[in-house]
């Protein structure tokens, strides 16, 4: 069954068409990731999904209710994760994963909650002693004290390094373990590529690609990239149509690259001639998000 669905979505301010007919749906179960450059449309469709903004135009459907409603129910069975939250810096992280459980008639157990997102440890530590990405996890637990069956995750690891965007991708994952559904917002390829069921690609208000990461836009059967760097003074390489990059570097885009591998290295050995780096890849997810979109910002 569908979470999400929504169909010709619109969003005019002015003169300005921020959403223009956008169509998606998210089923229940899935991480699904919304990608687009700044300005897009994805903060636009997120809070209209949430419930925080109105639409122009347009059926959206979450949890099977209309967000416009404000319906209290629908926001008991939701949980937000917005990219900068407050909570109070002087209580604990139990007394916090508490306070917002008690909102909510059937709350998750806060000692569940603060396990899921890996804050055992700090359960009795203050707020204003957590580092940022440990205060990032317990955004994550105050969205789940009310056990929602759906979560909005709004760029969730802006500004994080590498280590503690791990941590929380980690957390993303114990959350599908849980049954839940998650609608993520973001613009870091490789958060898409580890976490997302289906990912669609926004441009300026429009859904321009959707699908699962391997294979979005067409992207498994896209050529290979096969990229080698010859030796100066080395004997010309066979015609495999390639290319010739910065610093000598030979490029050959091959329906068949195992076959293009096997011809440029048995030309190497019999011509003697030693690669000093040979790299065979698949185009990347970001690869075919800047193709899509072609690097430009949009007006949001």
């Amino acid at each position: 069954m569908s979470v999400i669905e929504v169909r010709g979505l619109r969003k005019v301010y002015g003169e300005l068409t921020a959403v223009d007919g956008v169509d998606l749906h998210v089923d229940r179960g899935e991480v699904f990731a919304l990608l687009g450059p700044n300005g897009a449309g994805k903060t636009t469709i997120t809070e209209i999904l949430e419930g925080f903004r109105e639409r122009t135009a347009g059926d959206v459907r979450v949890l099977e209710r209309d967000p416009a409603q404000g319906d209290p129910e629908l926001k008991a069975r939701v949980g937000i994760v917005l990219q900068s939250t407050g909570v109070d810096p002087f209580l604990t992280v139990r007394e916090t994963v508490e306070m917002y459980g008690g909102y909510y008639a059937h709350p998750r157990p806060a000692s569940e909650v603060i396990e899921v997102v890996g804050l055992k440890e700090k359960a009795d530590t203050r707020v204003n002693k957590l580092s940022g990405g440990q205060q990032r996890r317990l955004d994550v637990a105050v969205a789940l004290a009310g056990d929602p069956e759906l979560l909005f995750l709004d760029e969730p690891t802006t500004g994080f390094d590498p280590n503690a965007r791990r941590n929380a991708w980690q957390i993303v994952k114990n959350l599908t373990a849980l049954g839940k559904t998650v609608f993520l917002t973001t613009h870091l390829m490789d958060e898409a590529q580890v976490l997302a069921t289906r990912v669609a690609i926004i441009a300026k208000g429009t859904i321009v690609a959707e699908g699962p990461p391997d294979t979005l836009a067409g992207r498994d059967a896209m050529h290979a990239r096969i990229r080698v760097r010859v030796p100066p003074g080395a004997p010309d390489p066979p015609s495999l149509g390639q290319t010739i990059l910065a610093d000598g570097v030979m490029e050959i885009r091959a329906e068949d690259p195992t076959r293009a591998v096997h011809e440029l290295t048995g030309w190497a050995i019999d011509a003697g001639v030693r690669f000093e780096t040979l790299d065979v890849t698949r185009p990347s997810l970001e690869d075919v998000y800047l193709e899509i979109t072609g690097g430009e910002e949009g007006t949001e």
